[in-house]
């Protein structure tokens, strides 16, 4: 489910950060070193020294490296090697494998056959719904490709509707994935024919629109979206006083479709929403495709349930989805990892015939070793970063940084990395709130990464003498307080660094991040970057 709490602003970790900014130098920390030679760069690094030093990272691990993407020089690092938990940073190196694998001009394709003879207006047999591996489709989709059967001439099917899933494996769930998020949106079962609810792309999910009755201490309204999907809503949640805490909680029984809800929303709180993930999403979307044939005259008079069309079943409609060079919109600045893991599986059904995590990511693997990003050593075990197995440096992430600016699909790759401080959310995406009123407040396009006890941030700095910097800072392993304006202070002191002289000071730097306003998460359900602190989902 999306998280809906709220964290208050960090003031007193920024006044923190400028008090660290503003005091003498700082002897260099064990993993650091200083590139001074200038003494533009000697500020440089021990500005970064002071920041990294913080005593909300005390015994946590902290890995660095910032270059000039154009020469190639290093400006500063710390531990660039260590390996290190990526979180939603490694999205990077999926969204880049895709675009080289796949090409950017690729699309998924959903489609339904007819298996069996047709006499007149009647099928003899079954529809088929064959699932093209789309993490985008919509229910709007699948109501025109029911429009498109019953332009076909077919208003009568003897059979039912097969939810036709085999082009991937029917592993759905990956490698070291958290048992207890299987409800949790970010976090679903990846199928080949799978349904998202709106057009943030969350596929494998349905969403619920809670609406607080008039009167606290009567039961909130609650709709499903998409209305006809198979589940079971159970428990209830109430319309509490004006002013309360918002407590929703949605969770799905592991192994079934009943969605369990609890909690409370203010009356005064106005619509909010929860999504949550379904078993089976094959049989969900077959389910709401079924609904949808009868809804354009079509009568299916079998059941649904789950089969593969035959070699020679014919094709009355297909639906395309967007190019993946639009998906890597929604996927990277919105971090989706139902997106991440479809691209995966789609890479291993291209490139190696199987439709599984396995042959996705030995072609990712070999994508990499081809292009000679492999300074250190890594270990990737999905797209999107989700579990505890992956693990990555700092040199890995510059490299590609360096890297991908020389490659023809560099383009939609770096327009699809979060800009700070930029409200227009498919703009700034996980970094909206973030670096407002600061030097790097739209000049930092960089993908975020958090878990428990993980905050990463890794991408470029467009500075305004002309310079481009890529950096890669990671934060493990941290308990207490999240570090995020530690982050957020090394990428303004980034954007800051004129080159040759020493604009942007500590004491600048410090107050920017004192007093602006991108520290605050807000109750807003989707903002989950933001919120993610403690959960398994960026």
């Amino acid at each position: 489910m999306r998280t809906v709490s709220v964290r208050r602003p960090s003031v007193p970790l920024a006044a923190v950060l400028a008090a660290l900014l503003l005091t003498g130098s700082a002897p260099a920390a064990p993993g650091a070193t200083a590139m001074a030679s200038s003494p533009a760069a000697s500020s440089l690094s021990s500005d970064l020294d002071r920041l990294l030093e913080d005593p909300r990272l005390t015994g946590a691990q902290v890995s660095a490296l910032v270059t000039d993407v154009a020469t190639g020089e290093v400006l500063y690092r710390r531990s660039p090697g260590a390996l290190m938990l990526p979180a939603s940073t490694l999205k990077t190196f999926t969204a880049a494998a895709a675009l080289d694998l796949l090409g950017a001009d690729h699309r998924f394709g959903t489609e339904v056959l007819a298996a069996g003879g047709r006499v007149g207006s009647k099928l003899d047999g079954d529809l088929v719904l064959r699932g093209g591996g789309d993490p985008s489709l919509l229910p709007a989709d699948l109501d025109a490709l029911a429009a498109q059967v019953a332009t076909a001439g077919i208003t009568t099917v003897s059979g039912g509707v097969l939810a036709d899933a085999s082009r991937y494996d029917s592993v759905p769930l990956g490698d070291n994935w958290a048992w207890d998020d299987q409800s949790a949106y970010y976090s679903p079962q990846i199928s080949a024919l799978t349904l998202a609810s709106d057009t943030d792309y969350d596929p494998g999910t349905v969403r619920l629109t809670l609406t607080p009755d008039p009167a606290p201490g009567r039961p909130a309204a609650v709709q499903l979206m998409p209305a006809e999907a198979p589940v079971k809503l159970g428990g209830r949640i109430d319309t509490a006083a004006a002013g309360s805490e918002y407590t929703v909680n949605v969770t799905r029984t592991p192994g079934t479709n009943e969605i369990v809800l609890a909690g409370s929303l203010p009356v005064d709180g106005g619509t909010s929403e929860e999504w949550v993930t379904v078993e089976d999403p094959a049989r969900v979307t077959a389910t709401v495709f079924s609904a949808a044939l009868a809804r354009h005259g079509v009568s299916v008079q079998g059941a649904v349930r789950a089969g593969s069309a035959p070699a020679d079943a014919a094709v009355l409609a297909r639906h395309d989805s967007a190019p993946i060079s639009a998906l890597m919109v929604p996927f990277l600045k919105l971090s989706n990892n139902g997106i991440a893991e479809h691209l995966v599986k789609e890479i291993g059904r291209v490139r190696a015939g199987s439709g599984s995590w396995r042959a996705g990511l030995d072609q990712i693997a070999s994508f990499v070793h081809r292009s000679g990003l492999e300074p250190t050593a890594a270990r990737q075990t999905d797209g999107s970063g989700l579990s505890r197995h992956n693990l990555l440096t700092a040199q890995r992430l510059v490299k590609l940084l360096e890297f991908a600016r020389r490659q023809p699909w560099f383009a939609p790759w770096y327009e699809a990395l979060p800009v700070a401080g930029d409200p227009r959310r498919m703009v700034g995406g996980t970094l909206s709130r973030r670096m407002l009123g600061t030097e790097a407040e739209g000049r930092v396009h960089a993908k975020t990464g958090s878990m428990s006890g993980v905050d990463n941030l890794a991408g470029y700095v467009e500075r305004r003498d002309g310079r481009t910097l890529g950096f890669t800072l990671l934060f493990n392993n941290f308990v207490g307080s999240n570090p995020r304006p530690v982050i957020d202070a090394f990428a303004v002191r980034l954007a800051a660094a004129a080159s040759g002289t020493v604009a942007g000071s500590a004491d600048s730097t410090g107050a920017a991040l004192q007093s602006a306003p991108g520290h605050r998460a807000g109750r807003d359900a989707r903002d989950w970057e933001n919120n993610c602190a403690s959960s398994d989902q960026c």
